[in-house]
C-alpha cells in the first residue's frame, strides 16, 4: 500500500513537471482595465497614502490622485470608505490542513475534557464505522489542568482506533485500541525525535509527541488525492475570501504541489503560493532531474525541514530544562542529518525554511546554516534561508539574523495564543527573548509574518493586531509579556506584505502598491492604520485582487 501512494505520488510529480515545464499554462483571459478609489489607499512605501490606483494588464500603472488617474472609459470600483493595502501575503500556512479541517473532528475551541468526551460521542455517532481523526484541542484553559489520555478516549470510543492531533499539529491523543493496532505498548522505545508520555508504570498516557506520532499513522487511512485536492481547493479560495493574495505553504506534499499547479495552470488560483516541499517531494524533483517548476501564480521555491517540536506539548528543544516540567524537548532531526540535508539543498538550489521554535531548536539551525554556508557567508545573504517560527532566542543569537542575512519568518497570533502557558514552560528570563519581533527588527533582521494555519485561525487581521498590540482577543497581556516587543503599525503591514514577498525572493513585483507592480491588494472594512486595536480583529475583508483580478468581494 505504501509502495502504490510513492509510486502514484512520483507520476503525479512527473506530469505536473511536464506540464508547467513545457509550456503546459493555459492561456489566461484579458485583464479589464480598472480604477480603484473612494477610500485610503496605503502603498506600504513609508508615509504614502493615495487617492486612487490605476491597474492594467495586472499591474498597477498609476498611484497618486483620482483626477490624474481618472478615464470615463476605464471601470471604476469604489471602495465605498473601505481600506486599501498591498496583499498581505502569510509567509507561513499549511493549506492543505485548512482545507482537511473541514473533513475530520473539529475540536477548536473545545473547553475542557468532558466537552471533547462529549464532542468525539457526538461525531462517533454520525460516523459510525472506520477510524476517527480529528484536529484542534489545546489543553492550557481546561478546568481539569492536565492533558487528556487514553482513558478519557476509551470511555467514549474504545472499538476502533482514533488520534485527536493538538492544535499544533506536534502532539495527538490516542486510545488504547490504536496503541494496541500499532504494537505500542510499555516496552516500546520512543523513537527518534519523538515522546511516548508514559504514566507512573512506564505504559502510554496516549499522548504522542512529535515523531511518535509517526508510529501510529500507518494504521490510519491516507487521505485520497481526492480528498488532498479538495481540502486545497476549499483552502485557497477561504484564503481569497479572508484577504490574503499570497500564502507560503509549507511541507507540501507532491499531492498538493501537484493540486497548486493545476489550479494555477486552469487560472483558477486566487492567490499565489509559494511551495516548500516536504523533503520526499524535494528529494524526488531533484533525482529526477525535474527543474523546480512555476505555472502562473504557483511556484516551488525549496524545502521545509525541522529543527524541534512545539512549545505547548514541550517538544520545543530549549538550553536548558522547562521551567514547569523535566526535560528539555525534543531534536526532531538530529544535528548532523538536518546539516547534510542543509547541504544537499543548498547545492540544488533549494531555498531553505527550518522550523525552529526553542532557542536550542534555533541555535541548532542558526549554526548549521553557518557551517553549511562558510565557503561563501554572503551567499546565505543571497540565498535568502529562513527560520520558520524563531520563536523563543537566546539574547547572543538574536543579531545573528540580520548579521547573517537569514530570515525569520514569525506568526504574531502565536504571542498572542501561547501567552496563557509560555511564561509556565519558559520562566521570566527566557521570556525577554520570546516572540522578539521588535528586538530583532531593530537588529536589522527581515521578519516575514505568517499565521501557521491551521494551528492559529489564518486571519490576516488577527496577524496585524497581534504584531502591534500584542495582547489577546480579550485586550489581555500576562504580566511580564514584554508588551515592548509589540511593532508599529507601519512595520506590521510591512512583515505582512514586503516581508512575506522579500522572503520569497519576490520583492519587486509585489509587497508596495507602486507603477510596475503586479495588482495584489487587499481591501479591509476598517483603516488598519488608524482604527482603534479592538476594531481590527473583527472587521471584515472587502476586496481581494491579485494579478488585477477580483478574487472577492463584499463591496
Amino acid at each position: 500500500m505504501q509502495l502504490n501512494r510513492r509510486r502514484m505520488a512520483q507520476t503525479s510529480l512527473a506530469a505536473l513537471a511536464a506540464a508547467c515545464t513545457h509550456g503546459g499554462q493555459a492561456e489566461a483571459p484579458a485583464l479589464e482595465e480598472l480604477i480603484v478609489h473612494g477610500g485610503p489607499i496605503y502603498t506600504g512605501l513609508p508615509g504614502q497614502r493615495v487617492e486612487a490606483l490605476r491597474i492594467r494588464d495586472g499591474r498597477i500603472v498609476f498611484a497618486g490622485a483620482l483626477e490624474d488617474a481618472y478615464s470615463p472609459r476605464i471601470r471604476l470600483i469604489d471602495l465605498q470608505g473601505a481600506a486599501a493595502f498591498p496583499g498581505f501575503i502569510d509567509s507561513h500556512v499549511h493549506l492543505g490542513g485548512v482545507g482537511m479541517a473541514a473533513m475530520v473532528l473539529d475540536l477548536v475551541g473545545v473547553p475542557s475534557i468532558a466537552a471533547l468526551q462529549q464532542r468525539l460521542a457526538n461525531y462517533a455517532a454520525e460516523h459510525p464505522e472506520g477510524a476517527i481523526v480529528g484536529r484542534g484541542w489545546i489543553e492550557t484553559h481546561w478546568p481539569e489542568a492536565r492533558f487528556p489520555n487514553r482513558a478519557d478516549l476509551d470511555a467514549v470510543v474504545n472499538d476502533r482506533p482514533v488520534m485527536l492531533r493538538r492544535i499544533d499539529g506536534h502532539a495527538a491523543l490516542v486510545n488504547s485500541a490504536l496503541l494496541a493496532l500499532s504494537g505500542i505498548d510499555a516496552s516500546t522505545p520512543d523513537p527518534d525525535g519523538g515522546l511516548i508520555e508514559r504514566d507512573g508504570d512506564g505504559a502510554p498516557t496516549g499522548i504522542l509527541i512529535d515523531n511518535a506520532m509517526g508510529m501510529v499513522s500507518q494504521a490510519l487511512p491516507a487521505p485520497s488525492a481526492a480528498m488532498q485536492r479538495d481540502a486545497m481547493r476549499q483552502a485557497v479560495q477561504l484564503y481569497a475570501s479572508r484577504g490574503w493574495t499570497g500564502a507560503g505553504n509549507m511541507s507540501t506534499s507532491i499531492e498538493e504541489s501537484r493540486a497548486l499547479h493545476d489550479f494555477a495552470r486552469a487560472g483558477e488560483l486566487p492567490l499565489r503560493a509559494d511551495i516548500y516541499l516536504e523533503p520526499e517531494a524535494a528529494r524526488f524533483v531533484v533525482e529526477h532531474s525535474t527543474p523546480l517548476v512555476s505555472c502562473g501564480g504557483a511556484h516551488t521555491r525549496g524545502i521545509k525541514l525541522y529543527s524541534d517540536g512545539a512549545l505547548g506539548s514541550r517538544g520545543a528543544a530549549l538550553l536548558a530544562p522547562y521551567a514547569d516540567a523535566d526535560g528539555e524537548g525534543v531534536l526532531v532531526t538530529p544535528p548532523d542529518e538536518l546539516r547534510d540535508m542543509l547541504a544537499w539543498a543548498r547545492a540544488n538550489r533549494l531555498q531553505a525554511a527550518t522550523h525552529a521554535i526553542g532557542d536550542r531548536g534555533n541555535r541548532i539551525v542558526l549554526d548549521a546554516y553557518r557551517e553549511v554556508f562558510a565557503d561563501a557567508p554572503e551567499a546565505l545573504r543571497t540565498a535568502r534561508w529562513r527560520v520558520e517560527h524563531a520563536q523563543v532566542l537566546a539574547h547572543e543569537d538574536i543579531p545573528r539574523f540580520a548579521a547573517m542575512g537569514v530570515i525569520a519568518s514569525m506568526q504574531p497570533s502565536h504571542a498572542i495564543s501561547d501567552l496563557h502557558f509560555a511564561p509556565a514552560r519558559l520562566g521570566a528570563e527566557r521570556l525577554r527573548g520570546a516572540y522578539a519581533w521588535r528586538t530583532l527588527l531593530d537588529s536589522g533582521a527581515a521578519i516575514a509574518a505568517g499565521s501557521d494555519a491551521p494551528v492559529e485561525k489564518g486571519d490576516p487581521l488577527i496577524e496585524f493586531y497581534a504584531a502591534c498590540h500584542r495582547r489577546d482577543l480579550e485586550g489581555r497581556s500576562g504580566e511580564g509579556w514584554h508588551l515592548e516587543q509589540a511593532v508599529s503599525r507601519a512595520e506590521a503591514l510591512k512583515m505582512l506584505t514586503w516581508g512575506g514577498a522579500y522572503a520569497a525572493h519576490s520583492e519587486t513585483e509585489r509587497g508596495t502598491l507602486e507603477p510596475g507592480k503586479l495588482a495584489d491588494v487587499s481591501v479591509f472594512s476598517v483603516d488598519l492604520m488608524r482604527a482603534p486595536p479592538s476594531e481590527i480583529p473583527t472587521a471584515q475583508a472587502m476586496l481581494t485582487m491579485c494579478g488585477g483580478r477580483i478574487t472577492h468581494s463584499a463591496l
